[in-house]
Order: structure tokens, then C-alpha cells, then sequence
């Protein structure tokens, strides 16, 4: 049966204002848009009367951790649907579990816990093949696509180690980008201050670019504070050097001595980039705090090749005192997070054991002062050796205003960079970045336009990534619609109140098929998403 949405205010995804008209939809596309369609379909239609609402493509997050959650959880689905998100991007940060392989797969797998989740045996992440031929027979209640994640495919290959790629590794590591772009990869991303990927040299990162074709790369840069500006300058000359277009994820400035001050820097480089020809450009979410795993806290220096190793030094006096030291120290391309914002912003998000889980929303200060730590330092210690590493934080890293400058710019993307490893306190971008960007930067602060928004919400990331005939009702184009009241598309999630589902959300079309973001008996209507050539 046709759907004819009836008499709404029409922001195509383009960026161009809207229009009132029609839109008529059969099969899984988009047959006719303007005024009056009710006698244009040779078919019954189903009608939903859009007057006074805003009619949109459904939107993109091109970055979601959700790559166990699609597998896995019960309700995948209805959070994002709830914001009206109807595709999404897996496999960012040079994360994934895919392709499943090498010796040190178990811990690259509690490594990864807090971001994606528990990857339980018998899951189809052992090769890209068995991935996608599992994504396809999944029938998932939204669209996705994956890139191949370069930390995921170095752990493969060489484990955590901190030597450099051998010639038969780093030919091993291009094989398996190969096979992931044979088998769908919308590109490859980085993860480079994470393990083992912030042992890479620039060298070795372009190799692994170039492997990517004409795909796009998305990196996690190696660091967001004080290094932030070099941090770009490399992921610019791997880039350029590499010949592939360049996605910089979650671009912010973090550090309170660096607010209102490295962010125009940073936009400075980029645009310099950019106005020279080359294909880059950076997303980012509505949020002052970032979400991560609490390695992330930990100086390299004092890293080891395996969790089970760096517990083991750090539960002795000498790993104790070599912590201290080393935190005190600076170090070339780590950001020491906790010494440039205060441990009062950084909040336990997700822990393993039930004895620390009354840390959860608290922050790092605050646990660290009811328990009688002498610094939160020593917190941090104890928690790695506790819970074996896989401990979710919050850091609350951002100037308000800086978020407001990079949401402005016209090669900036909304996303979610939603986490599904934190348990019952996630960051609250998982249940709400898409309605908040909405509510607060368009109807509050009119930080944006209504069409802005909804551009940098669907067909930018669209395609940037290279995903055909999405992120824009036209006529050809994918069937994926929303039709909402602005001033009743919410999000409820807040720092104290993480887990409140987004409402307002009225209509989702997905590949035509008419769906209740409310109906927790969602058809599975989701296609698997691959890049155009």
C-alpha cells in the first residue's frame, strides 16, 4: 500500500528552506513530491495529515557504538528510532569487534566493553563475510552500515603490542581493510589514542589510509587538548598523503586552558585544508561532556601489552609510584584528561562489579572523598585493577560556547557517538543528541536554522560517507521520513537523568514501511547499508 504524507512543511535534508507539499511514497521510494498528490496514486494510500509539522528525512548517525547492541539487545531499536534515527554508522574510532581474530581477541573484547557492550560467544564478528551476511539476515529495526576499524584490525594482527608493523603484519593488517571494503565497509577509522593504535607512527597510519581507496576515513585524532592542533595537522597529512577524504569524529577542544582558544586553531587548519582542495571535513555532538573508557586515563608510558599485564604492575608499590610519576609528566600526543579538567569532572558511567556500582554517576572527587583515597589518582589505580579495566567514564571536557562555534560551520555533521556499554548511567547522548540539537541550538538559542539542522543531520552525513539515495526526500531516493512537532520533539536524557527516552516523535518511515517509534513490536524493516561507487 502507498503512504501520502498530506500537507507538511517540507525540509528536504539539502539545507534549502522548506517548502509546503506532498509526498508520496510507494513501495520502498519516493514516487512524487508537491502539491496535491492525493489523485497521483494508482494504489490505496495510507494518509497521514502532516499540517502543521515538520516533514524531514529520517536521520543519520554516522557514529554509533552499536555495533554488539544490533545482535544483542531486545530493544534495539527504540531509543533510536524515538529520536526519528533511521541509519546508522558502526565501527568508529578504530573500534569494532569485527574481524574477530588473533590471540589476544578475549581482551580485545573486555578492552572494548565499555563502548560496545559484552561481545558473548557465537556472534558473527569471526571474518567480514560471516559480518555482513549477518547484518543482512539480521533484519534490523533500523538501516546500518560499518567501516572497518583499524584498532580492531591491528589487534588481530599484533595483539597490543607496541612495536611497529613488521612488512607480513602491516601486508596482513591491508588485507583485512581489503576484504572489509570487498564485503561493504563504508571506509576505515581510527581510534589513535587508544591501545594499540597510539603506538602508530604517522607512517604507518598512511599505509593503512591509502588501503581504504576511495573510502572515507574517519579518525578519532591522537588528541583533543593541548595537542589538538598538531593532532589535525597529522590527520591532514595522513590524509592528503594517503589520497582519501577525511572525516575528523567528535571535533571538539577539551581542557579548560584550552577553550576559546585551540578550537579556532583547529578550524583554521581545517579550513586551510579545505580551501586547498582537500576532501575533509568533522562531526560532532550536542554535548559539553565526552564518554570513554577509563584507560583512556592512563599515561602510555605506563601501559602494557595486555589489561591483565598493566593490572598486575599496577597492584605492586613500584607500578603505584610509576603511576604517580608518570601522570606527572607531560607526554607527547596524550592529553592527560584528568589533570586538565579536575577529577570533580570525571564520572563513573559503567563498572563490572557490583561493589563499585554505587559509583556510577558520581564523579572520580566525589568517590574519592567518601572512601578516604588520599587522591582520586589512587582511585583510578584501584578501579583498573578492580574491574580489569572496563570502566565507562564521563568527562565533562567542553566549553559551550566552543560546541557552538563547530556546530556553525557549514563541514560540520551531527552525531551521537552513543556508547552501549554503561549499564543504567550512560551518557545521555545515547538516548537523546538527536532532539536536543533540535530543541536547544534551533528552537531555544537559535543557534542554527530549522534546515541547518536537519542538513547536517541527514544528507551530510550521507554523503560523506558515501550512502546513495538516503538523507533526502527527492523523488528516487530511499523512503526514510519523519513527521513531528517541533515544539513537542524532545529529549528528556540529562547527565542525572541518563536513561529518559526522547518524545515526541510522531511518524517514522523506514524503507517505506510505516512504523510506531513507540511500538516496542517494531517491524525489522532496516537494509544493509554500502557505499556507493
Amino acid at each position: 500500500m502507498a503512504i501520502l504524507i498530506q500537507g507538511g512543511t517540507v525540509y528536504d535534508g539539502s539545507g534549502a528552506p522548506p517548502m509546503e507539499a506532498d509526498i508520496l511514497i510507494e513501495g520502498e521510494r519516493i514516487i512524487a513530491i508537491g502539491p496535491c498528490l492525493a489523485a497521483h496514486s494508482a494504489t490505496p494510500c495510507t494518509v497521514i495529515d502532516a499540517h502543521g509539522r515538520v516533514v524531514c528525512p529520517g536521520f543519520i548517525d554516522i557514529h554509533r557504538h552499536a555495533d554488539v547492541a544490533m545482535f544483542t539487545a531486545p530493544d534495539f531499536g527504540q531509543t533510536e528510532l524515538a529520536q526519528g534515527i533511521t541509519s546508522i554508522v558502526v565501527g568508529n574510532c578504530g573500534i569494532a569487534p569485527v574481524p574477530g581474530f588473533g590471540p589476544a581477541q578475549a581482551e580485545y573484547y573486555r578492552y572494548i566493553e565499555p563502548v560496545v557492550g559484552h561481545v558473548a560467544a557465537g556472534l558473527p564478528f569471526a571474518g567480514y563475510a560471516a559480518y555482513t551476511g549477518a547484518l543482512e539476515q539480521a533484519r534490523l529495526p533500523v538501516n546500518a552500515g560499518f567501516l572497518a576499524a583499524a584498532g580492531a584490525i591491528k589487534t588481530a594482527v599484533k595483539g597490543f603490542a607496541k612495536t611497529p608493523f613488521s612488512a607480513a603484519e602491516m601486508q596482513e593488517a591491508v588485507a583485512y581493510i581489503a576484504q572489509a571494503k570487498e564485503y561493504g565497509a563504508l571506509g576505515l577509522s581510527f581510534g589513535i589514542m587508544y591501545q594499540s593504535e597510539c603506538y602508530s607512527s604517522r607512517e604507518e597510519l598512511t599505509t593503512l589510509a591509502r588501503a581504504a581507496g576511495d573510502g572515507i576515513l574517519c579518525t578519532h585524532i591522537r588528541g583533543e587538548g593541548d595537542s589538538l592542533v598538531s593532532s589535525i595537522e597529522e590527520m591532514l597529512d595522513v590524509a592528503f598523503n594517503a589520497g582519501v577524504p577525511l572525516n575528523i569524529s567528535h571535533f571538539k577542544a577539551t581542557g579548560v586552558r584550552n577553550w576559546r582558544d585551540a578550537i579556532f586553531r583547529a578550524i583554521e587548519r581545517i579550513e586551510t585544508a579545505r580551501n586547498a582542495g582537500q576532501r575533509v571535513g568533522a562531526d560532532f555532538y550536542p554535548y559539553d561532556g565526552g564518554s570513554t573508557t577509563i584507560l583512556s586515563l592512563i599515561p602510555p608510558s605506563v601501559l602494557e601489552e595486555s589489561t591483565a599485564a598493566l593490572v598486575q604492575k599496577l597492584a605492586t608499590p613500584a607500578g603505584k609510584e610509576t603511576l604517580r610519576q608518570e601522570f606527572r609528566k607531560a607526554h607527547v600526543g596524550w592529553d592527560n584528561m584528568a589533570a586538565s579538567i579536575g577529577w570533580d569532572r570525571v564520572i563513573i558511567s559503567s563498572v563490572v562489579n557490583a561493589e563499585c556500582a554505587g559509583y556510577c554517576g558520581k564523579t572520580m572527587k566525589q568517590i574519592a572523598c567518601e572512601n578516604g583515597y588520599e587522591e582520586p589518582l589512587d582511585l583510578l589505580r584501584d578501579l583498573v585493577i578492580s574491574e580489569e579495566g572496563q570502566v565507562g567514564i564521563i568527562v565533562l571536557s567542553m566549553a559551550q560556547a566552543d560546541i557552538d562555534e563547530v556546530a556553525r560551520l557549514p563541514w560540520t555533521a551531527l552525531i551521537s557517538d552513543a556508547l552501549y556499554g554503561s549499564g543504567a548511567h550512560p551518557h545521555p547522548r545515547l538516548h537523546g543528541a538527536f532532539p536536543r540539537f533540535l530543541r536547544e541550538y534551533v528552537r531555544e538559542r537559535k543557534a542554527l536554522t530549522m534546515e541547518q539542522a536537519i542538513h547536517k543531520m541527514t544528507l551530510m552525513g550521507a554523503e560523506r560517507l558515501g550512502i546513495r539515495d538516503r538523507g533526502a526526500l527527492r523523488i528516487g531516493a530511499y523512503a526514510d521520513a519523519l513527521v513531528f512537532d517541533p515544539a513537542c520533539f524532545i529529549d528528556r536524557a540529562d547527565y542525572q537523568r541518563p536513561a529518559q527516552m526522547a518524545v515526541g516523535m510522531e511518524t517514522v518511515i523506514l524503507n517505506g514501511n510505516l512504523l510506531s517509534p513507540h511500538d516496542t513490536n517494531r517491524a525489522k524493516a532496516g537494509q544493509t547499508i554500502f557505499r556507493s561507487s
